[in-house]
């Protein structure tokens, strides 16, 4: 027998060099950041957060200070975590725009069900009524045919 040729057996898979990950995971953790973020905990972190940090570097030991007065480096870190809170924050409002779009979807079918139910019971009624007139129509004529006939003699 002859050996399987290159072509016929598949290739094995090679390690990537860039690590995978869920983009589920990714995105509940988005969505849990930016819910933290649009917390009041949060607000009040970061107030304290600041006023240490300036309150250190203008009031504290002079060799031990690490901020010199416009504050440059809290700048950046500042800037760096807005700039990462915004894609963040977006990615989380994409997910739930596809939740509420996938909930209205949803809605809108069981909306159309009930319609469709609705509109069955009221013809349902509809013949109902009508068959019930006309059994009234009925016995009333049986009622005055049977009463006329005694008057009529």
């Amino acid at each position: 027998m002859a050996k399987n040729s290159r072509l016929e057996t598949p290739r094995e898979s090679r390690r990537a060099i860039r690590r995978s990950y869920d983009p589920e995971t990714f995105g509940r953790l988005s969505e849990r950041f930016a819910r933290f973020i649009g917390t009041a905990k949060f607000l009040v972190y970061m107030t304290i957060f600041v006023t240490a940090w300036i309150l250190w570097n203008v009031f504290g030991p002079q060799e031990f200070r690490f901020d010199q007065y416009p504050f440059i480096f809290l700048t950046l870190l500042l800037s760096l975590q807005a700039s990462y809170a915004a894609p963040l924050i977006l990615l989380a409002q994409n997910r739930q725009a596809d939740r509420d779009r996938v909930t209205s979807q949803e809605d809108r079918a069981r909306d159309e069900r009930n319609l469709a139910v609705t509109e069955f019971m009221v013809r349902e009624i509809a013949a109902m009524r009508k068959e019930l007139v006309h059994e009234i129509k009925e016995i009333l004529d049986e009622r005055l045919g049977t009463d006329s006939k005694p008057d009529a003699k």
